[in-house]
């Protein structure tokens, strides 16, 4: 399997579907609640088709497990397959927010093994194929994110999906000395992350496999680290996609 050739001709469709995403956002979106109370929108609905069928068309033998749809979902056996998140944080989506973000992510042996993240709103494309090799795509110049060097003597900035920090997670960010901690909801945070702008984000078990898969592929090809509290590698595939907590951390501070 050439994991950078499937990623790679996976970026236009990418960009299309952010387009798609956004062309559909202008028209007025149709809104429901769905029976897990989160918002669902015709534009997630559109773009989830968009993008697996585009990547049925290129792995047509791997399976695709999205967040909006059944299929493959009961499939515990799973060893190999795509996660799929067609709208991460359809709350800013549906609100004319930018911090939402298209999501793919390959898992090979239960592991993330290449990533795709568009921010359609902000024109950001993230991708990742392998150590070393994970990008972003903006205004048309391609930058390798493990190339990037920041400033190591800057104050330790990490991200949190709320202003309310619970205990657990405070004594997390003293261990590691996080002086400044910004609120950010969707999967960009793995990329800013990936891409040296913040160090790092913690959280206890919350959300599904969906939500993190391409953006922990990114991150760990990008040279950061995704983990559990115990430090243990994060694996997919979980009876019930759940994710364990988190610790993500920029290579700026290993």
């Amino acid at each position: 399997m050439d994991i950078k050739k499937i990623i790679e001709k996976l970026v236009d469709p990418f960009l299309k579907a952010g387009d798609l995403s956004i062309s559909l956002r202008e028209k007025g979106l149709k809104k429901e609640i769905k029976s897990d109370n989160t918002p669902v929108s015709n534009g997630d609905l559109e773009v989830n088709k968009f993008i697996t069928k585009n990547i049925s068309d290129i792995t047509p033998d791997i399976p695709i497990i999205s967040e909006e749809t059944s299929d493959n979902k009961d499939n515990t056996q799973l060893k190999n397959f795509w996660l799929v998140d067609p709208i991460d944080g359809t709350y800013d989506y549906i609100n004319n927010l930018e911090e939402f973000t298209i999501n793919a992510g390959l898992i090979i042996d239960n592991k993330p093994v290449a990533g795709l993240i568009y921010a359609p709103a902000k024109k950001r494309m993230f991708y990742s194929f392998g150590e070393g090799n994970a990008f972003e795509l903006t205004n048309g110049q391609t930058i390798n994110l493990s190339d990037k060097v920041i400033e190591n003597k800057r104050p330790i900035k990490f991200i949190s999906y709320s202003n309310k920090i619970k205990p657990e997670i405070q004594k997390i960010y003293q261990d590691i000395g996080v002086v400044e901690n910004v609120k950010m909801k969707s999967s960009l945070k793995f990329c800013v992350v990936a891409a040296g702008e913040y160090d790092g984000y913690v959280a206890e078990p919350r959300a599904y496999e969906w939500d993190i898969a391409a953006g922990h592929a990114i991150l760990i090809h990008s040279g950061g680290t995704v983990t559990d509290f115990n430090g243990n590698e994060i694996l997919y595939g979980k009876k019930d996609l759940k994710n364990p907590s988190l610790i993500l951390k920029s290579k700026n501070i290993l």
